[in-house]
């Protein structure tokens, strides 16, 4: 699909949003340089480009280094360097240090982002690519010239923020390596789970609520090796009531432990929220469903969205248009052989 059909996607949703951030996340958009990592990042200055450079030399081969193709139109001014990075985590650095390349790469991005100043991180998956800015979305996709890449799974997002700043490292998606968030809504645990989630090593530094959910998923599946659904049931569980009413004894197990295990990582307040990863992607209300959200399909696609109007736009005669109830994940994943 290419990058020009979600970005026209984003037109209707213009009220949506403010102006004060808008992005993208596209999953098999780099097939050339698949088994490397993709490095997205913002740069101040030169000179920090230059420094952060060749901090990366130290840590990875760097298959290619270039700008971030951007067209210059009127409604995205003050833009920092945006650079992008193919590169591969050095083995011998690997062997030294005893870490597996995805904790490495990790690792990495929260130095970067936590300790240099003037250079962020914003994307940092295989085959994957997140762009964003200060500006409605609509306009973030031609800026970007998203019509000229092609994936097989894209999000999008237009910021209305309320109570952090509208900034270029804050518009959403967050990501970490191949997982990127978007999100609608208000976290009102933010503390509670930043506090826990910083424990192990992730430090939020994009001065935005949802950075934080980006980590706890990246916690819950690589760390964890929790499931989608079990991930699910931890940032909306279930109320104990309705634990202890379930009938089937293996189920209210594994609710009740993963409650117990993870009280910390409970996402509180309204939210919408859609993850992507490698090879699909998960939408998710809070519990209560306090924000929107739309699911339609047509033939072998799945969409989703705050409004039917978003889903109109790309596909006309979208069927089995529905709302998921609250803490019920959508579990979309591409079919077996169909990309690899």
């Amino acid at each position: 699909m290419s990058g020009e059909l979600i970005t026209d996607s984003m037109k209707p949703m213009h009220d949506r949003s403010n102006g004060l951030g808008g992005g993208f996340a596209g999953y098999g958009i780099y097939p050339e340089y698949k088994e490397f990592y993709a490095f997205h990042m913002f740069f101040d200055t030169r000179d920090t480009r230059k420094e952060c450079e060749a901090f990366l030399k130290e840590r990875f081969e760097i298959i290619q280094s270039e700008r971030i193709p951007t067209r210059r139109i009127p409604a995205i001014t003050d833009e920092p360097i945006i650079w992008r990075y193919f590169i591969a985590p050095l083995k011998s650095v690997l062997l030294s240090l005893q870490l597996d390349e995805k904790e490495f790469v990790a690792r990495t991005v929260m130095k970067i982002n936590a300790e240099m100043s003037g250079a962020y991180v914003f994307s940092s998956g295989k085959n994957m690519g997140t762009f964003k800015a200060v500006g409605f979305p609509e306009d973030v996709g031609i800026f970007y010239k998203l019509e000229e890449y092609k994936g097989y799974s894209w999000t999008a997002h237009g910021r209305y923020p309320t109570n952090t700043p509208g900034w270029w490292g804050g518009a959403h998606p967050f990501t970490l390596l191949d997982y990127s968030i978007v999100h609608n809504g208000e976290i009102s645990s933010y503390d509670a789970n930043r506090r826990f989630i910083e424990m192990f090593g992730y430090k939020c530094t994009l001065q935005t609520d949802t950075e934080v959910i980006t980590y706890i998923m990246d916690y819950l599946l690589r760390v964890q090796g929790l499931t989608l659904g079990e991930t699910a049931s931890v940032i909306a569980a279930p109320f104990w009531s309705t634990i202890a009413a379930k009938t089937d004894l293996e189920d209210q197990k594994k609710h009740t432990y993963l409650r117990t295990m993870f009280p910390s990582l409970l996402v509180t307040g309204p939210f919408s929220i859609v993850l992507g990863f490698d090879g699909g992607l998960m939408a998710l209300n809070d519990r209560l469903k306090l924000r929107s959200m739309v699911v339609g399909e047509k033939d072998d696609k799945v969409f989703i969205a705050s409004e039917e109007a978003a889903i109109r736009t790309m596909e006309p005669n979208a069927e089995n248009i529905w709302s998921p109830a609250g803490g019920e994940p959508v579990i979309v994943k591409v079919k077996e052989g169909a990309f690899s």
